[in-house]
């Protein structure tokens, strides 16, 4: 099997590489940049699937940089979904996020993901990637499967956005607060696995993959520091006041909000 992978210093990327290699899985994988047009001369015939990674994510956004995320985001992945197409790449697996819901979640209640419930993207990112999903939609055929993936924060060795955030903050402090909270999480080990199960299986439609169990963030906190020999104190006392006013700031439901994807809805909509 011959996978080529845009993006080529890429966080999921990379790991996919090292995590065929560690299952001894005889594939070649290879990379590309998409940073500018030299792409299109390259020749897609010779691979047997793209995995379409590179985009903009974790950059804040402004009305200077919106139509960046829509050229590279919607109009790219269109692009290159094209033209592996028109060279015959059997299977093109396109990393789509959660974002396209618009949710970030909520301290006081429950935000589950259904496969009922309808997209309402509220930024850029989340809006550039649906409209990708919607052209590549488009282009399925029996000679050529569209696998759209729409995952939860990943999380892994030295992985960006998000969970590095909060891995750096839990070798800093000593007292965390403590809030009963759920959410979707994907191990990049686990992402791996699924996009090399896709491929192989010459699969197609849209998939929610993520870890068989939902994650606290306090708790997931406090064993990142276990892990680094540090120890956090879980405040219920500060889990109290953040609920008093949390779900006023979006960053506090972000880090603490419940947002799941229904565990039934992991292979399939």
């Amino acid at each position: 099997m011959r996978v080529l992978v845009t993006g080529e210093n890429s966080y999921a990327g990379q790991q996919f590489k090292k995590r065929m290699s560690e299952l001894n899985c005889n594939w070649k994988i290879d990379f590309i940049s998409v940073r500018n047009d030299e792409w299109k001369s390259s020749d897609f015939s010779s691979y047997d699937a793209i995995y379409h990674v590179a985009g903009i994510v974790h950059k804040k956004e402004t009305n200077e940089n919106k139509n960046v995320y829509y050229k590279i985001n919607r109009d790219l992945t269109h692009q290159l979904a094209l033209k592996a197409k028109d060279e015959g790449v059997k299977s093109f697996v396109f990393l789509s996020t959660l974002a396209v819901y618009g949710q970030v979640g909520n301290i006081e209640k429950d935000v589950i993901i259904t496969k009922e419930t309808q997209p309402v993207p509220n930024s850029n990112y989340g809006k550039s990637k649906l409209e990708a999903e919607e052209l590549l939609n488009r282009l399925n055929s029996v000679n050529f499967n569209i696998v759209i993936l729409r995952i939860p924060m990943v999380y892994g060795p030295n992985s960006p956005g998000n969970y590095s955030k909060l891995e750096k903050m839990a070798l800093k402090i000593s007292v965390f607060p403590m809030i009963e909270n759920r959410r979707s999480m994907i191990h990049i080990d686990k992402l791996s696995n699924v996009v090399k199960e896709y491929i192989e299986n010459g699969v197609c439609g849209l998939y929610f993959p993520q870890d068989a169990n939902y994650v606290n963030t306090s708790e997931m906190v406090k064993e990142i520091a276990k892990k680094n020999g540090h120890y956090i104190y879980l405040s219920k006392f500060l889990g109290d006041i953040i609920k008093l006013f949390g779900n006023r700031i979006g960053i506090l439901n972000k880090i603490f909000g419940n947002l799941v994807v229904e565990q039934e809805e992991y292979r399939k909509k």
